[in-house]
């Protein structure tokens, strides 16, 4: 098929798919059909004509699809519709926010899911009929069905155990049980961890070709389950208990436990992921002594260790200002017993190297350029104040966690110290990292490996940043 012909197929494909993408959200929402119909099929060209070709891969274009709904979300029924009615002079921009929830469900679940899947299965069904000779492929980076299977499902149980420690805690088994009408702990617990290991098989068979280091993984994981808390949680549990779906903000809030759930769960999956598929492409494809690393894997490591924990005293020093205004330097300080500002202060650089060192080792040759680099950043803080501010940091101050929409509200400030920590941590890394680099590409066969195993521009990694970032910030404020 040439390609003036793939590209009429593709515009085709996404105006029918956002079409039928239009009917579910006029009876999701009980809006007009032929007004959501015909919207439907715009939204489908212009994502066709936008992002099809970046859509390589179902996984791809699911991600790409999300990024286009939640733009398009922001721009009509969070802003414009609003504006036009005149209710947004009135009620103010948050209250508008809440009031088009329902609608942002609507548009990631209606629009963007069949749009991203269905563009990203026809262009990988293109990319696969052109392909002359698929056996010279590198096995390592063709698409193995075994491997997505096992490191994926395998990395759903952990994942799985992580998010059920919650759902123990606030007695949720029950509430998942009643999928097969039963209330027991045991049946709803085996039934959470039977969709856990489907949700980490899904995981491996859309994104394996996607994903490239630990670091990552790790993000594509978040947003994964953010994905999965609309998907499951918002509307696939109530419709299979039998009961009616509710998408509004309060309910949303209501739920904000299971939100964090998520993304903690989806942190596991892709961390573990990643560590599972590296070790299976170890084990039975990779041996190759003419492009192997210039130095051992201890130097690599310790010298991620090294430039993450330089780095992040950049990025800590910004988090205490932010932590000195807002008074929580002593709450620190009494994770050891301590009060002072002073001790407080010191435990928080600790800290901050310690996550720093842990982004050198996740995030190497994640970022080809000072945009990503930052990109990464915001991710890997936005992560940390889901699982240190929300989740470890009670811990050690030796109290549960509580993922509770309250909680977060009180955290939006350390919120924005994690991202400012973030970004500056990640961009002086990328310094060091690029020092290195510069001495790498004196020897023409380091630089091309260097070369090959950087991320190339053109992959959803900045769908990814943008549905993350903007979920990730803006969910906690709406919900709350």
């Amino acid at each position: 098929m040439q390609v003036p012909e793939q590209r009429l197929l593709r515009i085709v494909v996404a105006a029918v798919l956002g079409s039928l993408g239009g009917i579910l959200y006029a009876r999701a929402l009980d809006a007009p059909p032929v007004m959501n119909i015909l919207l439907g099929a715009v939204y489908g060209v212009v994502f066709a004509s936008l992002f099809a070709r970046r859509a390589t891969t179902p996984g791809a274009g699911l991600l790409w699809g999300l990024a286009f709904a939640l733009a398009l979300w922001l721009i009509i029924p969070a802003n414009l519709m609003p504006m036009f009615a005149g209710t947004m002079r009135q009620a103010g921009m948050l209250d508008a926010a809440r009031a088009a929830f329902p609608a942002l469900v609507a548009y990631l679940l209606c629009f963007g899911l069949p749009l991203g899947v269905g563009a990203g299965t026809l262009q990988a069904f293109f990319a696969r009929a052109t392909e002359e000779n698929p056996s010279i492929m590198n096995k390592a980076t063709r698409f193995s069905l075994p491997r997505a299977l096992v490191t994926g499902g395998s990395a759903g149980i952990v994942g799985g155990w992580a998010f059920g420690e919650w759902m123990r805690q606030v007695d949720f088994y029950p509430l998942v049980a009643g999928l097969v009408s039963s209330t027991s702990p045991m049946i709803g617990k085996t039934l959470h961890f039977t969709i856990a290991v489907v949700i980490g098989a899904t995981f491996g068979l859309l994104f394996q070709r996607d994903v490239r280091g630990f670091g990552s993984s790790l993000c594509w994981g978040v947003g994964y389950g953010i994905f999965w808390w609309f998907l499951g949680a918002m509307t696939l549990l109530p419709v299979l208990r039998g009961e009616a779906v509710d998408w509004s903000y309060t309910r949303g809030g209501e739920l904000f436990g299971s939100f964090v759930g998520h993304v903690i769960y989806g942190l596991v999956i892709g961390l573990i992921y990643a560590i599972a598929n590296r070790l299976w492409v170890v084990f039975f494809y990779e041996s190759d002594p003419l492009n192997r690393e210039p130095s051992g894997v201890g130097e690599r490591n310790l010298r991620a260790l090294a430039w993450g924990a330089a780095a992040s005293m950049t990025g800590g020093l910004l988090f205490s200002i932010v932590m000195y205004e807002t008074g929580a330097l002593p709450n620190v300080a009494s994770i050891v017993g301590g009060t002072s500002y002073a001790l407080g202060f010191g435990l928080h650089l600790v800290i901050s190297a310690l996550i720093g060192m842990s982004y050198g080792v996740l995030f190497r040759r994640e970022a080809p350029d000072a945009g990503a680099g930052v990109a990464w950043g915001l991710v890997y803080g936005l992560v940390w104040w889901f699982l240190g501010h929300l989740t470890l940091f009670p811990v050690l101050l030796g109290r549960q966690f509580t993922w509770t929409i309250e909680a977060a509200n009180l955290g939006l400030p350390s919120l924005i110290g994690h991202l400012t920590y973030g970004a500056a941590t990640a961009v002086v890394f990328m310094l060091f990292e690029r020092r290195h680099g510069a001495w790498l590409a004196l020897d023409p066969r380091l630089a091309a490996r260097e070369a090959r195993l950087q991320r190339p521009a053109g992959t959803p990694a900045p769908a990814l940043w943008f549905f993350l970032l903007t979920l990730g910030v803006l969910l906690p404020i709406i919900l709350g």
